[in-house]
């Protein structure tokens, strides 16, 4: 799965790399005033030239509004360095342009720096840095920002434990728990004396945690360097929502569910297991570096595609998720082995390999099976395919759900299963949370919300038939044929998925706007929409006192060329998800889903960003306006 992460990863990489990285902010000072602060960090090797170096010198550019007023000069902060006489600038840099904001109580703000950097006597084209930031009045930054750090946190702190319960799953695994006395054995013979023991052990964890997290964050890192964090998270948005990996993953998800089923075993090449646990057997570091890279390649069968759906869910949010799952999965995962290195004596009193372990990996496959038609359901909402409906999901995770309990009551054998001749304590309970599980998605297959799984299922809106509805709910038209239109939302809603439009149908109907910036694929925003969305208190606030645009930045359809859009960089913009992509990271300054903005009839930010968190009475908070 990592081979196949960094495949597809290097195919976006081959940009030119720019010669400084910059950040830009507006922090507040006191009353109307505020300063923008734009921090360059220029790479070794280069140079550029001040502001006052006419022609050539670095230009800070910010867009006229009638709500900013520039405060005095420029001014510059850097230590002076001298190339045949003449004043530049080398390593870091900084720009301050006071602001006096007024009239409102978000502005955003725009600008551009441009720079020349040479090296030598040679000098590149000019580069563009351009920047959109939020300039927010106190009591709203405080609002705003508190909300949408809890959202923040929640979202990562659910991933984690995620990725920790996967972590642990795995050591009961038939590729994983034979290792266990492999790894038992070869600290017997290492441990010279209880310090050197412990010292190994550790190393032995945390050599795992390395194999598995520093592979990503290398990939991460290198797209980061090359082409900036807007390459890195367009990168991922393209994996978690293109036809072409979700297809794939699915695909591999089937097929290592058919592995586990006993058509056929999947193992990585023998000459890569065979040389780590040759070179194993050396002493010392060395060889407990070893033990961990046998091990992290022989359960390659069982973690690759947990760990591929742990990384691309993780994708959904900002790009550094990815590396913060998987240094959660790989110390969950790494912790048992480091344990049983620390006190080999424990393995007596462990299980015996034997045929409990086959039923473990057919119990994985049925949740391979489920897992992976996720990929598919992504790929079928982004491009409009319409053959993965709600009801259609929902009816294939029955009948999985139920096979799965039929075999656990024994009355299904698989090829290498042994026959169940009693059913124990421990697999009892397990068949009933299975088919109590089952029970709970039959009333979803006549439209019951089913909030528990609304991250997971297609929308309401793709399903055919609700029982009391009084009529069959029709999936909303193409947008290729309604874009700028009104479009079908959850819950019986109606919004637009052109922002102009949204704001000229709140100035006629005398409401605010509520930009909802989302995605097809985006698990949370589906969570949000079912569980917060939902809530009367909620709902009466969005049908009565907004008008709704919600913005997909993943959707694939196709444009007519009179609406394609050439961003800042010249490229054209074909396809509803890039357009809006490139329109909230312009306007609303986020690149990540779900998103919440109120905006005044004008089209001014009023609050917001809000990200996801299901706390009700703060989005409450949040539609009505209030600071706390």
């Amino acid at each position: 799965m990592a081979s196949i992460l960094t495949a597809l990863l290097s195919l976006f990489i081959l940009q030119a790399s720019p010669t400084a990285f910059w950040n830009a902010v507006v922090n507040h000072i006191e009353g109307d005033n505020y300063q923008l602060v734009v921090t360059g960090k220029i790479l070794p090797d280069y140079y550029i030239h001040p502001m006052d170096a006419n022609s050539v010198g670095t230009q800070l550019t910010i867009e006229p509004s009638p709500w900013i007023r520039l405060s005095g000069s420029t001014v510059e902060e850097y230590e002076p360095s001298d190339y045949k006489g003449e004043k530049v600038v080398t390593g870091d840099y900084v720009l301050r342009q006071d602001l006096e904001v007024s009239g409102m109580s978000s502005v955003t703000v725009k600008g551009t720096v441009t720079w020349s950097a040479c090296s030598g006597d040679e000098c590149r084209m000019p580069e563009d840095y351009d920047f959109s930031v939020q300039a927010i009045t106190p009591n709203s930054l405080a609002a705003s920002a508190g909300s949408y750090t809890t959202a923040s946190s929640r979202g990562i702190w659910a991933l984690i434990l995620e990725a920790i319960l996967w972590g642990f799953l795995m050591l009961l695994t038939p590729c994983v728990f034979p290792m266990v006395p492999m790894t038992v054995s070869f600290f017997l013979k290492q441990s010279d004396s209880p310090g050197s023991g412990r010292f190994k052990a550790f190393m032995f964890g945390l050599f795992i945690i390395l194999l598995y997290t520093v592979p990503i964050c290398l990939i991460i890192g290198l797209t980061w360097a090359v082409g900036g964090r807007t390459v890195t998270a367009d990168i991922f948005n393209w994996l978690s929502t293109h036809w072409l990996p979700n297809i794939l993953f699915f695909l591999i998800f089937m097929a290592f569910a058919a592995s586990f089923f006993g058509a056929f075993e999947i193992t990585l090449p023998s000459k890569w297991t065979n040389s780590a646990d040759k070179n194993s057997e050396r002493g010392g570091l060395g060889g407990v570096f070893f033990l961990a890279l046998t091990l992290v390649l022989v359960s390659f069968s069982c973690t690759g595609p947990i760990v591929g759906t742990v990384l691309i869910k993780s994708t959904q949010g900002e790009f550094w998720r990815p590396m913060v799952t998987m240094l959660a999965f790989s110390i969950a995962f790494a912790l048992p082995f480091a344990l049983l290195a620390l006190f080999p004596s424990v393995l007596k009193k462990l299980p015996k390999s034997g045929g409990w372990l086959n039923s473990v990996k057919v119990v994985l496959g049925f949740i391979e099976i489920a897992l992976g038609l996720k990929f598919l359901s992504v790929a079928d909402q982004t491009y409009h395919w319409h053959l993965l409906d709600r009801e259609v999901y929902l009816a294939i995770w029955i009948v999985c759900f139920t096979l799965l309990g039929i075999y656990l009551l024994g009355k299904i054998r698989f090829k290498y299963d042994s026959p169940v001749e009693y059913i124990s304590v421990g697999r009892l309970a397990l068949v009933i949370i299975d088919f109590a599980f089952v029970v709970y998605m039959l009333p979803g297959m006549w439209g019951a919300p089913l909030k528990a799984l609304s991250g997971y299922l297609p929308p309401m809106e793709t399903q055919d038939f609700v029982l009391g509805s009084g009529t069959n709910i029709q999936a909303a038209p193409p947008l290729t044929e309604v874009y700028g239109s009104e479009v079908s939302l959850p819950h019986g809603l109606t919004g637009y998925s052109n922002l102009d439009d949204g704001i000229a149908a709140a100035a006629v109907q005398g409401k605010k706007v509520f930009v909802d910036i989302t995605g097809h694929g985006c698990v949370n925003c589906r969570e949000m929409e079912a569980r917060v969305w939902s809530a009367p208190e909620v709902l009466t606030r969005l049908q009565n006192d907004f008008v709704i645009v919600s913005l997909y930045v993943d959707d694939k359809t196709k444009l007519p060329e009179s609406k394609w859009v050439t961003n800042d960089k010249g490229k054209v913009l074909k396809d509803v998800g890039r357009v809006n992509s490139d329109l909230v990271l312009k306007r609303f300054g986020v690149n990540s889903q779900p998103n919440y903005f109120i905006l005044d009839q004008e089209g001014h930010i009023l609050s917001g960003p809000r990200g996801y968190s299901l706390n009700i009475d703060d989005f409450v908070k949040f539609l009505d306006l209030k600071t706390n």
